[in-house]
């Protein structure tokens, strides 16, 4: 099936190509860390009302209206070094060994990797900032420092912060903007410069801009966010007061800086005649930082990103619904490569989506996604234990396990009950201050200080007390998971079917946390040594 669907997209491309048949296309791929479902491209889908009216993604838009922008792509885990590791060997986060959590992670050179494969399949490989990350060695899977391009800096990853220092200095916003953005250019120039050279390449831009800490004020001041705009626009777990919406339009700022670097990029590979032989492909890798319901967590806010793709064989101006896991474009890139997929690849390819006309449905076969998380931050709970958790999500509801729901889902209170509690300036700069799988900043800190509050204790309760075993939320009612179901016996046969499905491919993919209690994740010391 698999070489049946390679020689299918193999001619797909061809035909896009014409005259240019025989070249492999290029692939550009644009991955922003701790960046969700934000652009102005799903405000138009979504209708007025929702938090994408504040934000403004002109260069993702572009590639969305070239090509395809799928409404229902997921993670398959809400932390960076897992999801990226699932990303790049096509297969769930839990068969990557130690690649499965965040702190400690090391990666399995036996493990196959979409970039190294392409590169073995003739491409030139190159990459800008992280790729896979935290974890040893740093970004193994696709080279390390041989295929690292940073000569024009790295200043970009710490956008406003930079942005605002050379205000400081004497520059203009736009002058500040402008040389960062320069940066971005630089790196990818100095690639396709040395690279790519009657050869077809892959290039990944990862910069981290968009996870935090940011300047507060910074979407304001860079980016003209008005925070107060996003009044009556935010959903039920998040207070709706002028902090948070500061702390979000701050967020989004950073999303627009990164949409401002696609659009240099774009300028780069139409400058150099390569474009129109170019795969566009553009994500994140989970949901928002510091917001309850966000990284980390298996709920939408956590796990849906934006994703678009444009280029050679794919059917443009389109907007599907389609369900689609990021380790989905693996598969995706070494069939446009015409490259071999490894049979290990759990994941599947985009091929047959991309390459239709149809919007909307269009596979039959993409109704759901499986999700999960097991460690994120270390120290996160006493003993450095996880919060181990797996999910599916369909159209109709969400399905969650947590399998130890004794524990924190977001780490212990740390001295929030001892007379010790941390400060605001604490609060909101050391995550390791308390709850610490959620990122410090000034929202976590404002729910935080108002947990004792009637008025707000509910959203504090919510988003970091504990959690039954199981989890059901009905998505076409409750959009964004606030009501579980899963005690509701209406629903008790929906309860039992989707557990069915969800134990059924952990278990048939080898899910370690299936095998003696989990023991794999949770023997900790093997993952502390690191």
């Amino acid at each position: 099936m698999k070489m049946h669907l390679s020689s299918l997209a193999a001619l797909l491309l061809a035909a896009a190509t014409g005259s240019h048949s025989a070249q492999r296309p290029n692939i550009l791929f644009l991955f922003a860390d701790d960046w969700g479902r934000h652009a102005s491209a799903y405000a138009k889908v979504e209708g007025p009302g929702s938090m994408n009216d504040t934000v403004s993604t002109p260069n993702f838009d572009r590639v969305a209206e070239a090509g395809v922008l799928f409404l229902n792509a997921y993670v398959n885990s809400p932390s960076c070094t897992p999801c990226r590791s699932s990303l790049l060997s096509g297969q769930h986060f839990w068969r990557t060994g130690n690649g499965a959590i965040l702190q400690g992670a090391t990666w399995d050179s036996k493990i196959p990797s979409w970039p190294l494969l392409l590169e073995a399949g003739g491409y030139d490989i190159g990459y800008s900032y992280k790729v896979w990350a935290p974890g040893t060695p740093l970004n193994a899977p696709i080279g390390e420092k041989r295929t690292r391009f940073e000569q024009a800096g790295k200043r970009f990853n710490s956008f406003s912060q930079t942005a605002t220092a050379l205000i400081k200095k004497g520059s203009t916003v736009e002058e500040a903007k402008a040389a960062l953005l320069d940066e971005a250019r630089g790196n990818f120039r100095s690639f396709l410069e040395t690279r790519g050279q009657g050869k077809p390449f892959a290039f990944w831009f990862g910069p981290t801009n968009v996870h935090r800490k940011w300047i507060k004020g910074s979407g304001k001041k860079l980016w003209n966010i008005d925070p107060d705009s996003l009044k009556g626009k935010m959903p039920p777990f998040l207070p709706d007061v002028h902090e948070v919406r500061q702390d979000f339009a701050d967020y989004l700022g950073e999303a627009q800086a990164f949409d401002a670097a696609i659009g240099v990029l774009i300028e780069e590979l139409k400058r150099s005649g390569k474009f129109e032989n170019t795969i566009i492909a553009i994500s994140g890798d989970h949901g928002a930082p510091g917001f309850p319901h966000g990284k980390c967590n298996l709920y939408d806010f956590g796990t849906q990103v934006s994703l678009a793709l444009s280029g050679p064989g794919i059917g443009g101006g389109r907007v599907v619904n389609d369900f689609v896991s990021l380790p989905d474009l693996a598969p995706t890139f070494l069939e446009a490569g015409q490259v071999d997929v490894p049979s290990v690849m759990t994941a599947k390819t985009l091929w047959p989506v991309l390459a239709a006309e149809k919007d909307g449905w269009v596979d039959p076969a993409r109704t759901g996604v499986y999700i999960g998380r097991e460690r994120h931050v270390r120290k996160a709970r006493a003993g450095n234990l996880p919060y181990p958790q797996r999910a599916i999500r369909t159209r109709e509801f969400l399905l969650v396990i947590n399998f130890r729901p004794d524990r924190y889902p977001l780490g212990d209170p740390f001295d929030l009950d001892n007379g010790k509690a941390p400060s605001s300036d604490k609060l909101e700069n050391n995550t390791f201050a308390t709850l610490p799988d959620e990122d410090a900043g000034p929202a976590k800190a404002w729910i935080v200080e108002h947990r004792n509050d009637p008025k707000w204790q509910t959203y504090f309760q919510h988003a970091y007390g504990k959690r039954p075993r199981l989890e059901l939320f009905d998505v076409q009612k409750d959009p964004f998971q606030m009501n579980n179901l899963a005690d509701n016996p209406e629903y008790r046969e929906v309860v039992a079917r989707l557990q069915k499905q969800l134990l059924a491919e952990m278990k048939a993919t080898g899910d370690p946390r299936l095998i003696d209690e989990g023991r794999f994740f949770e023997d900790v010391s093997k993952f502390d040594g690191n």
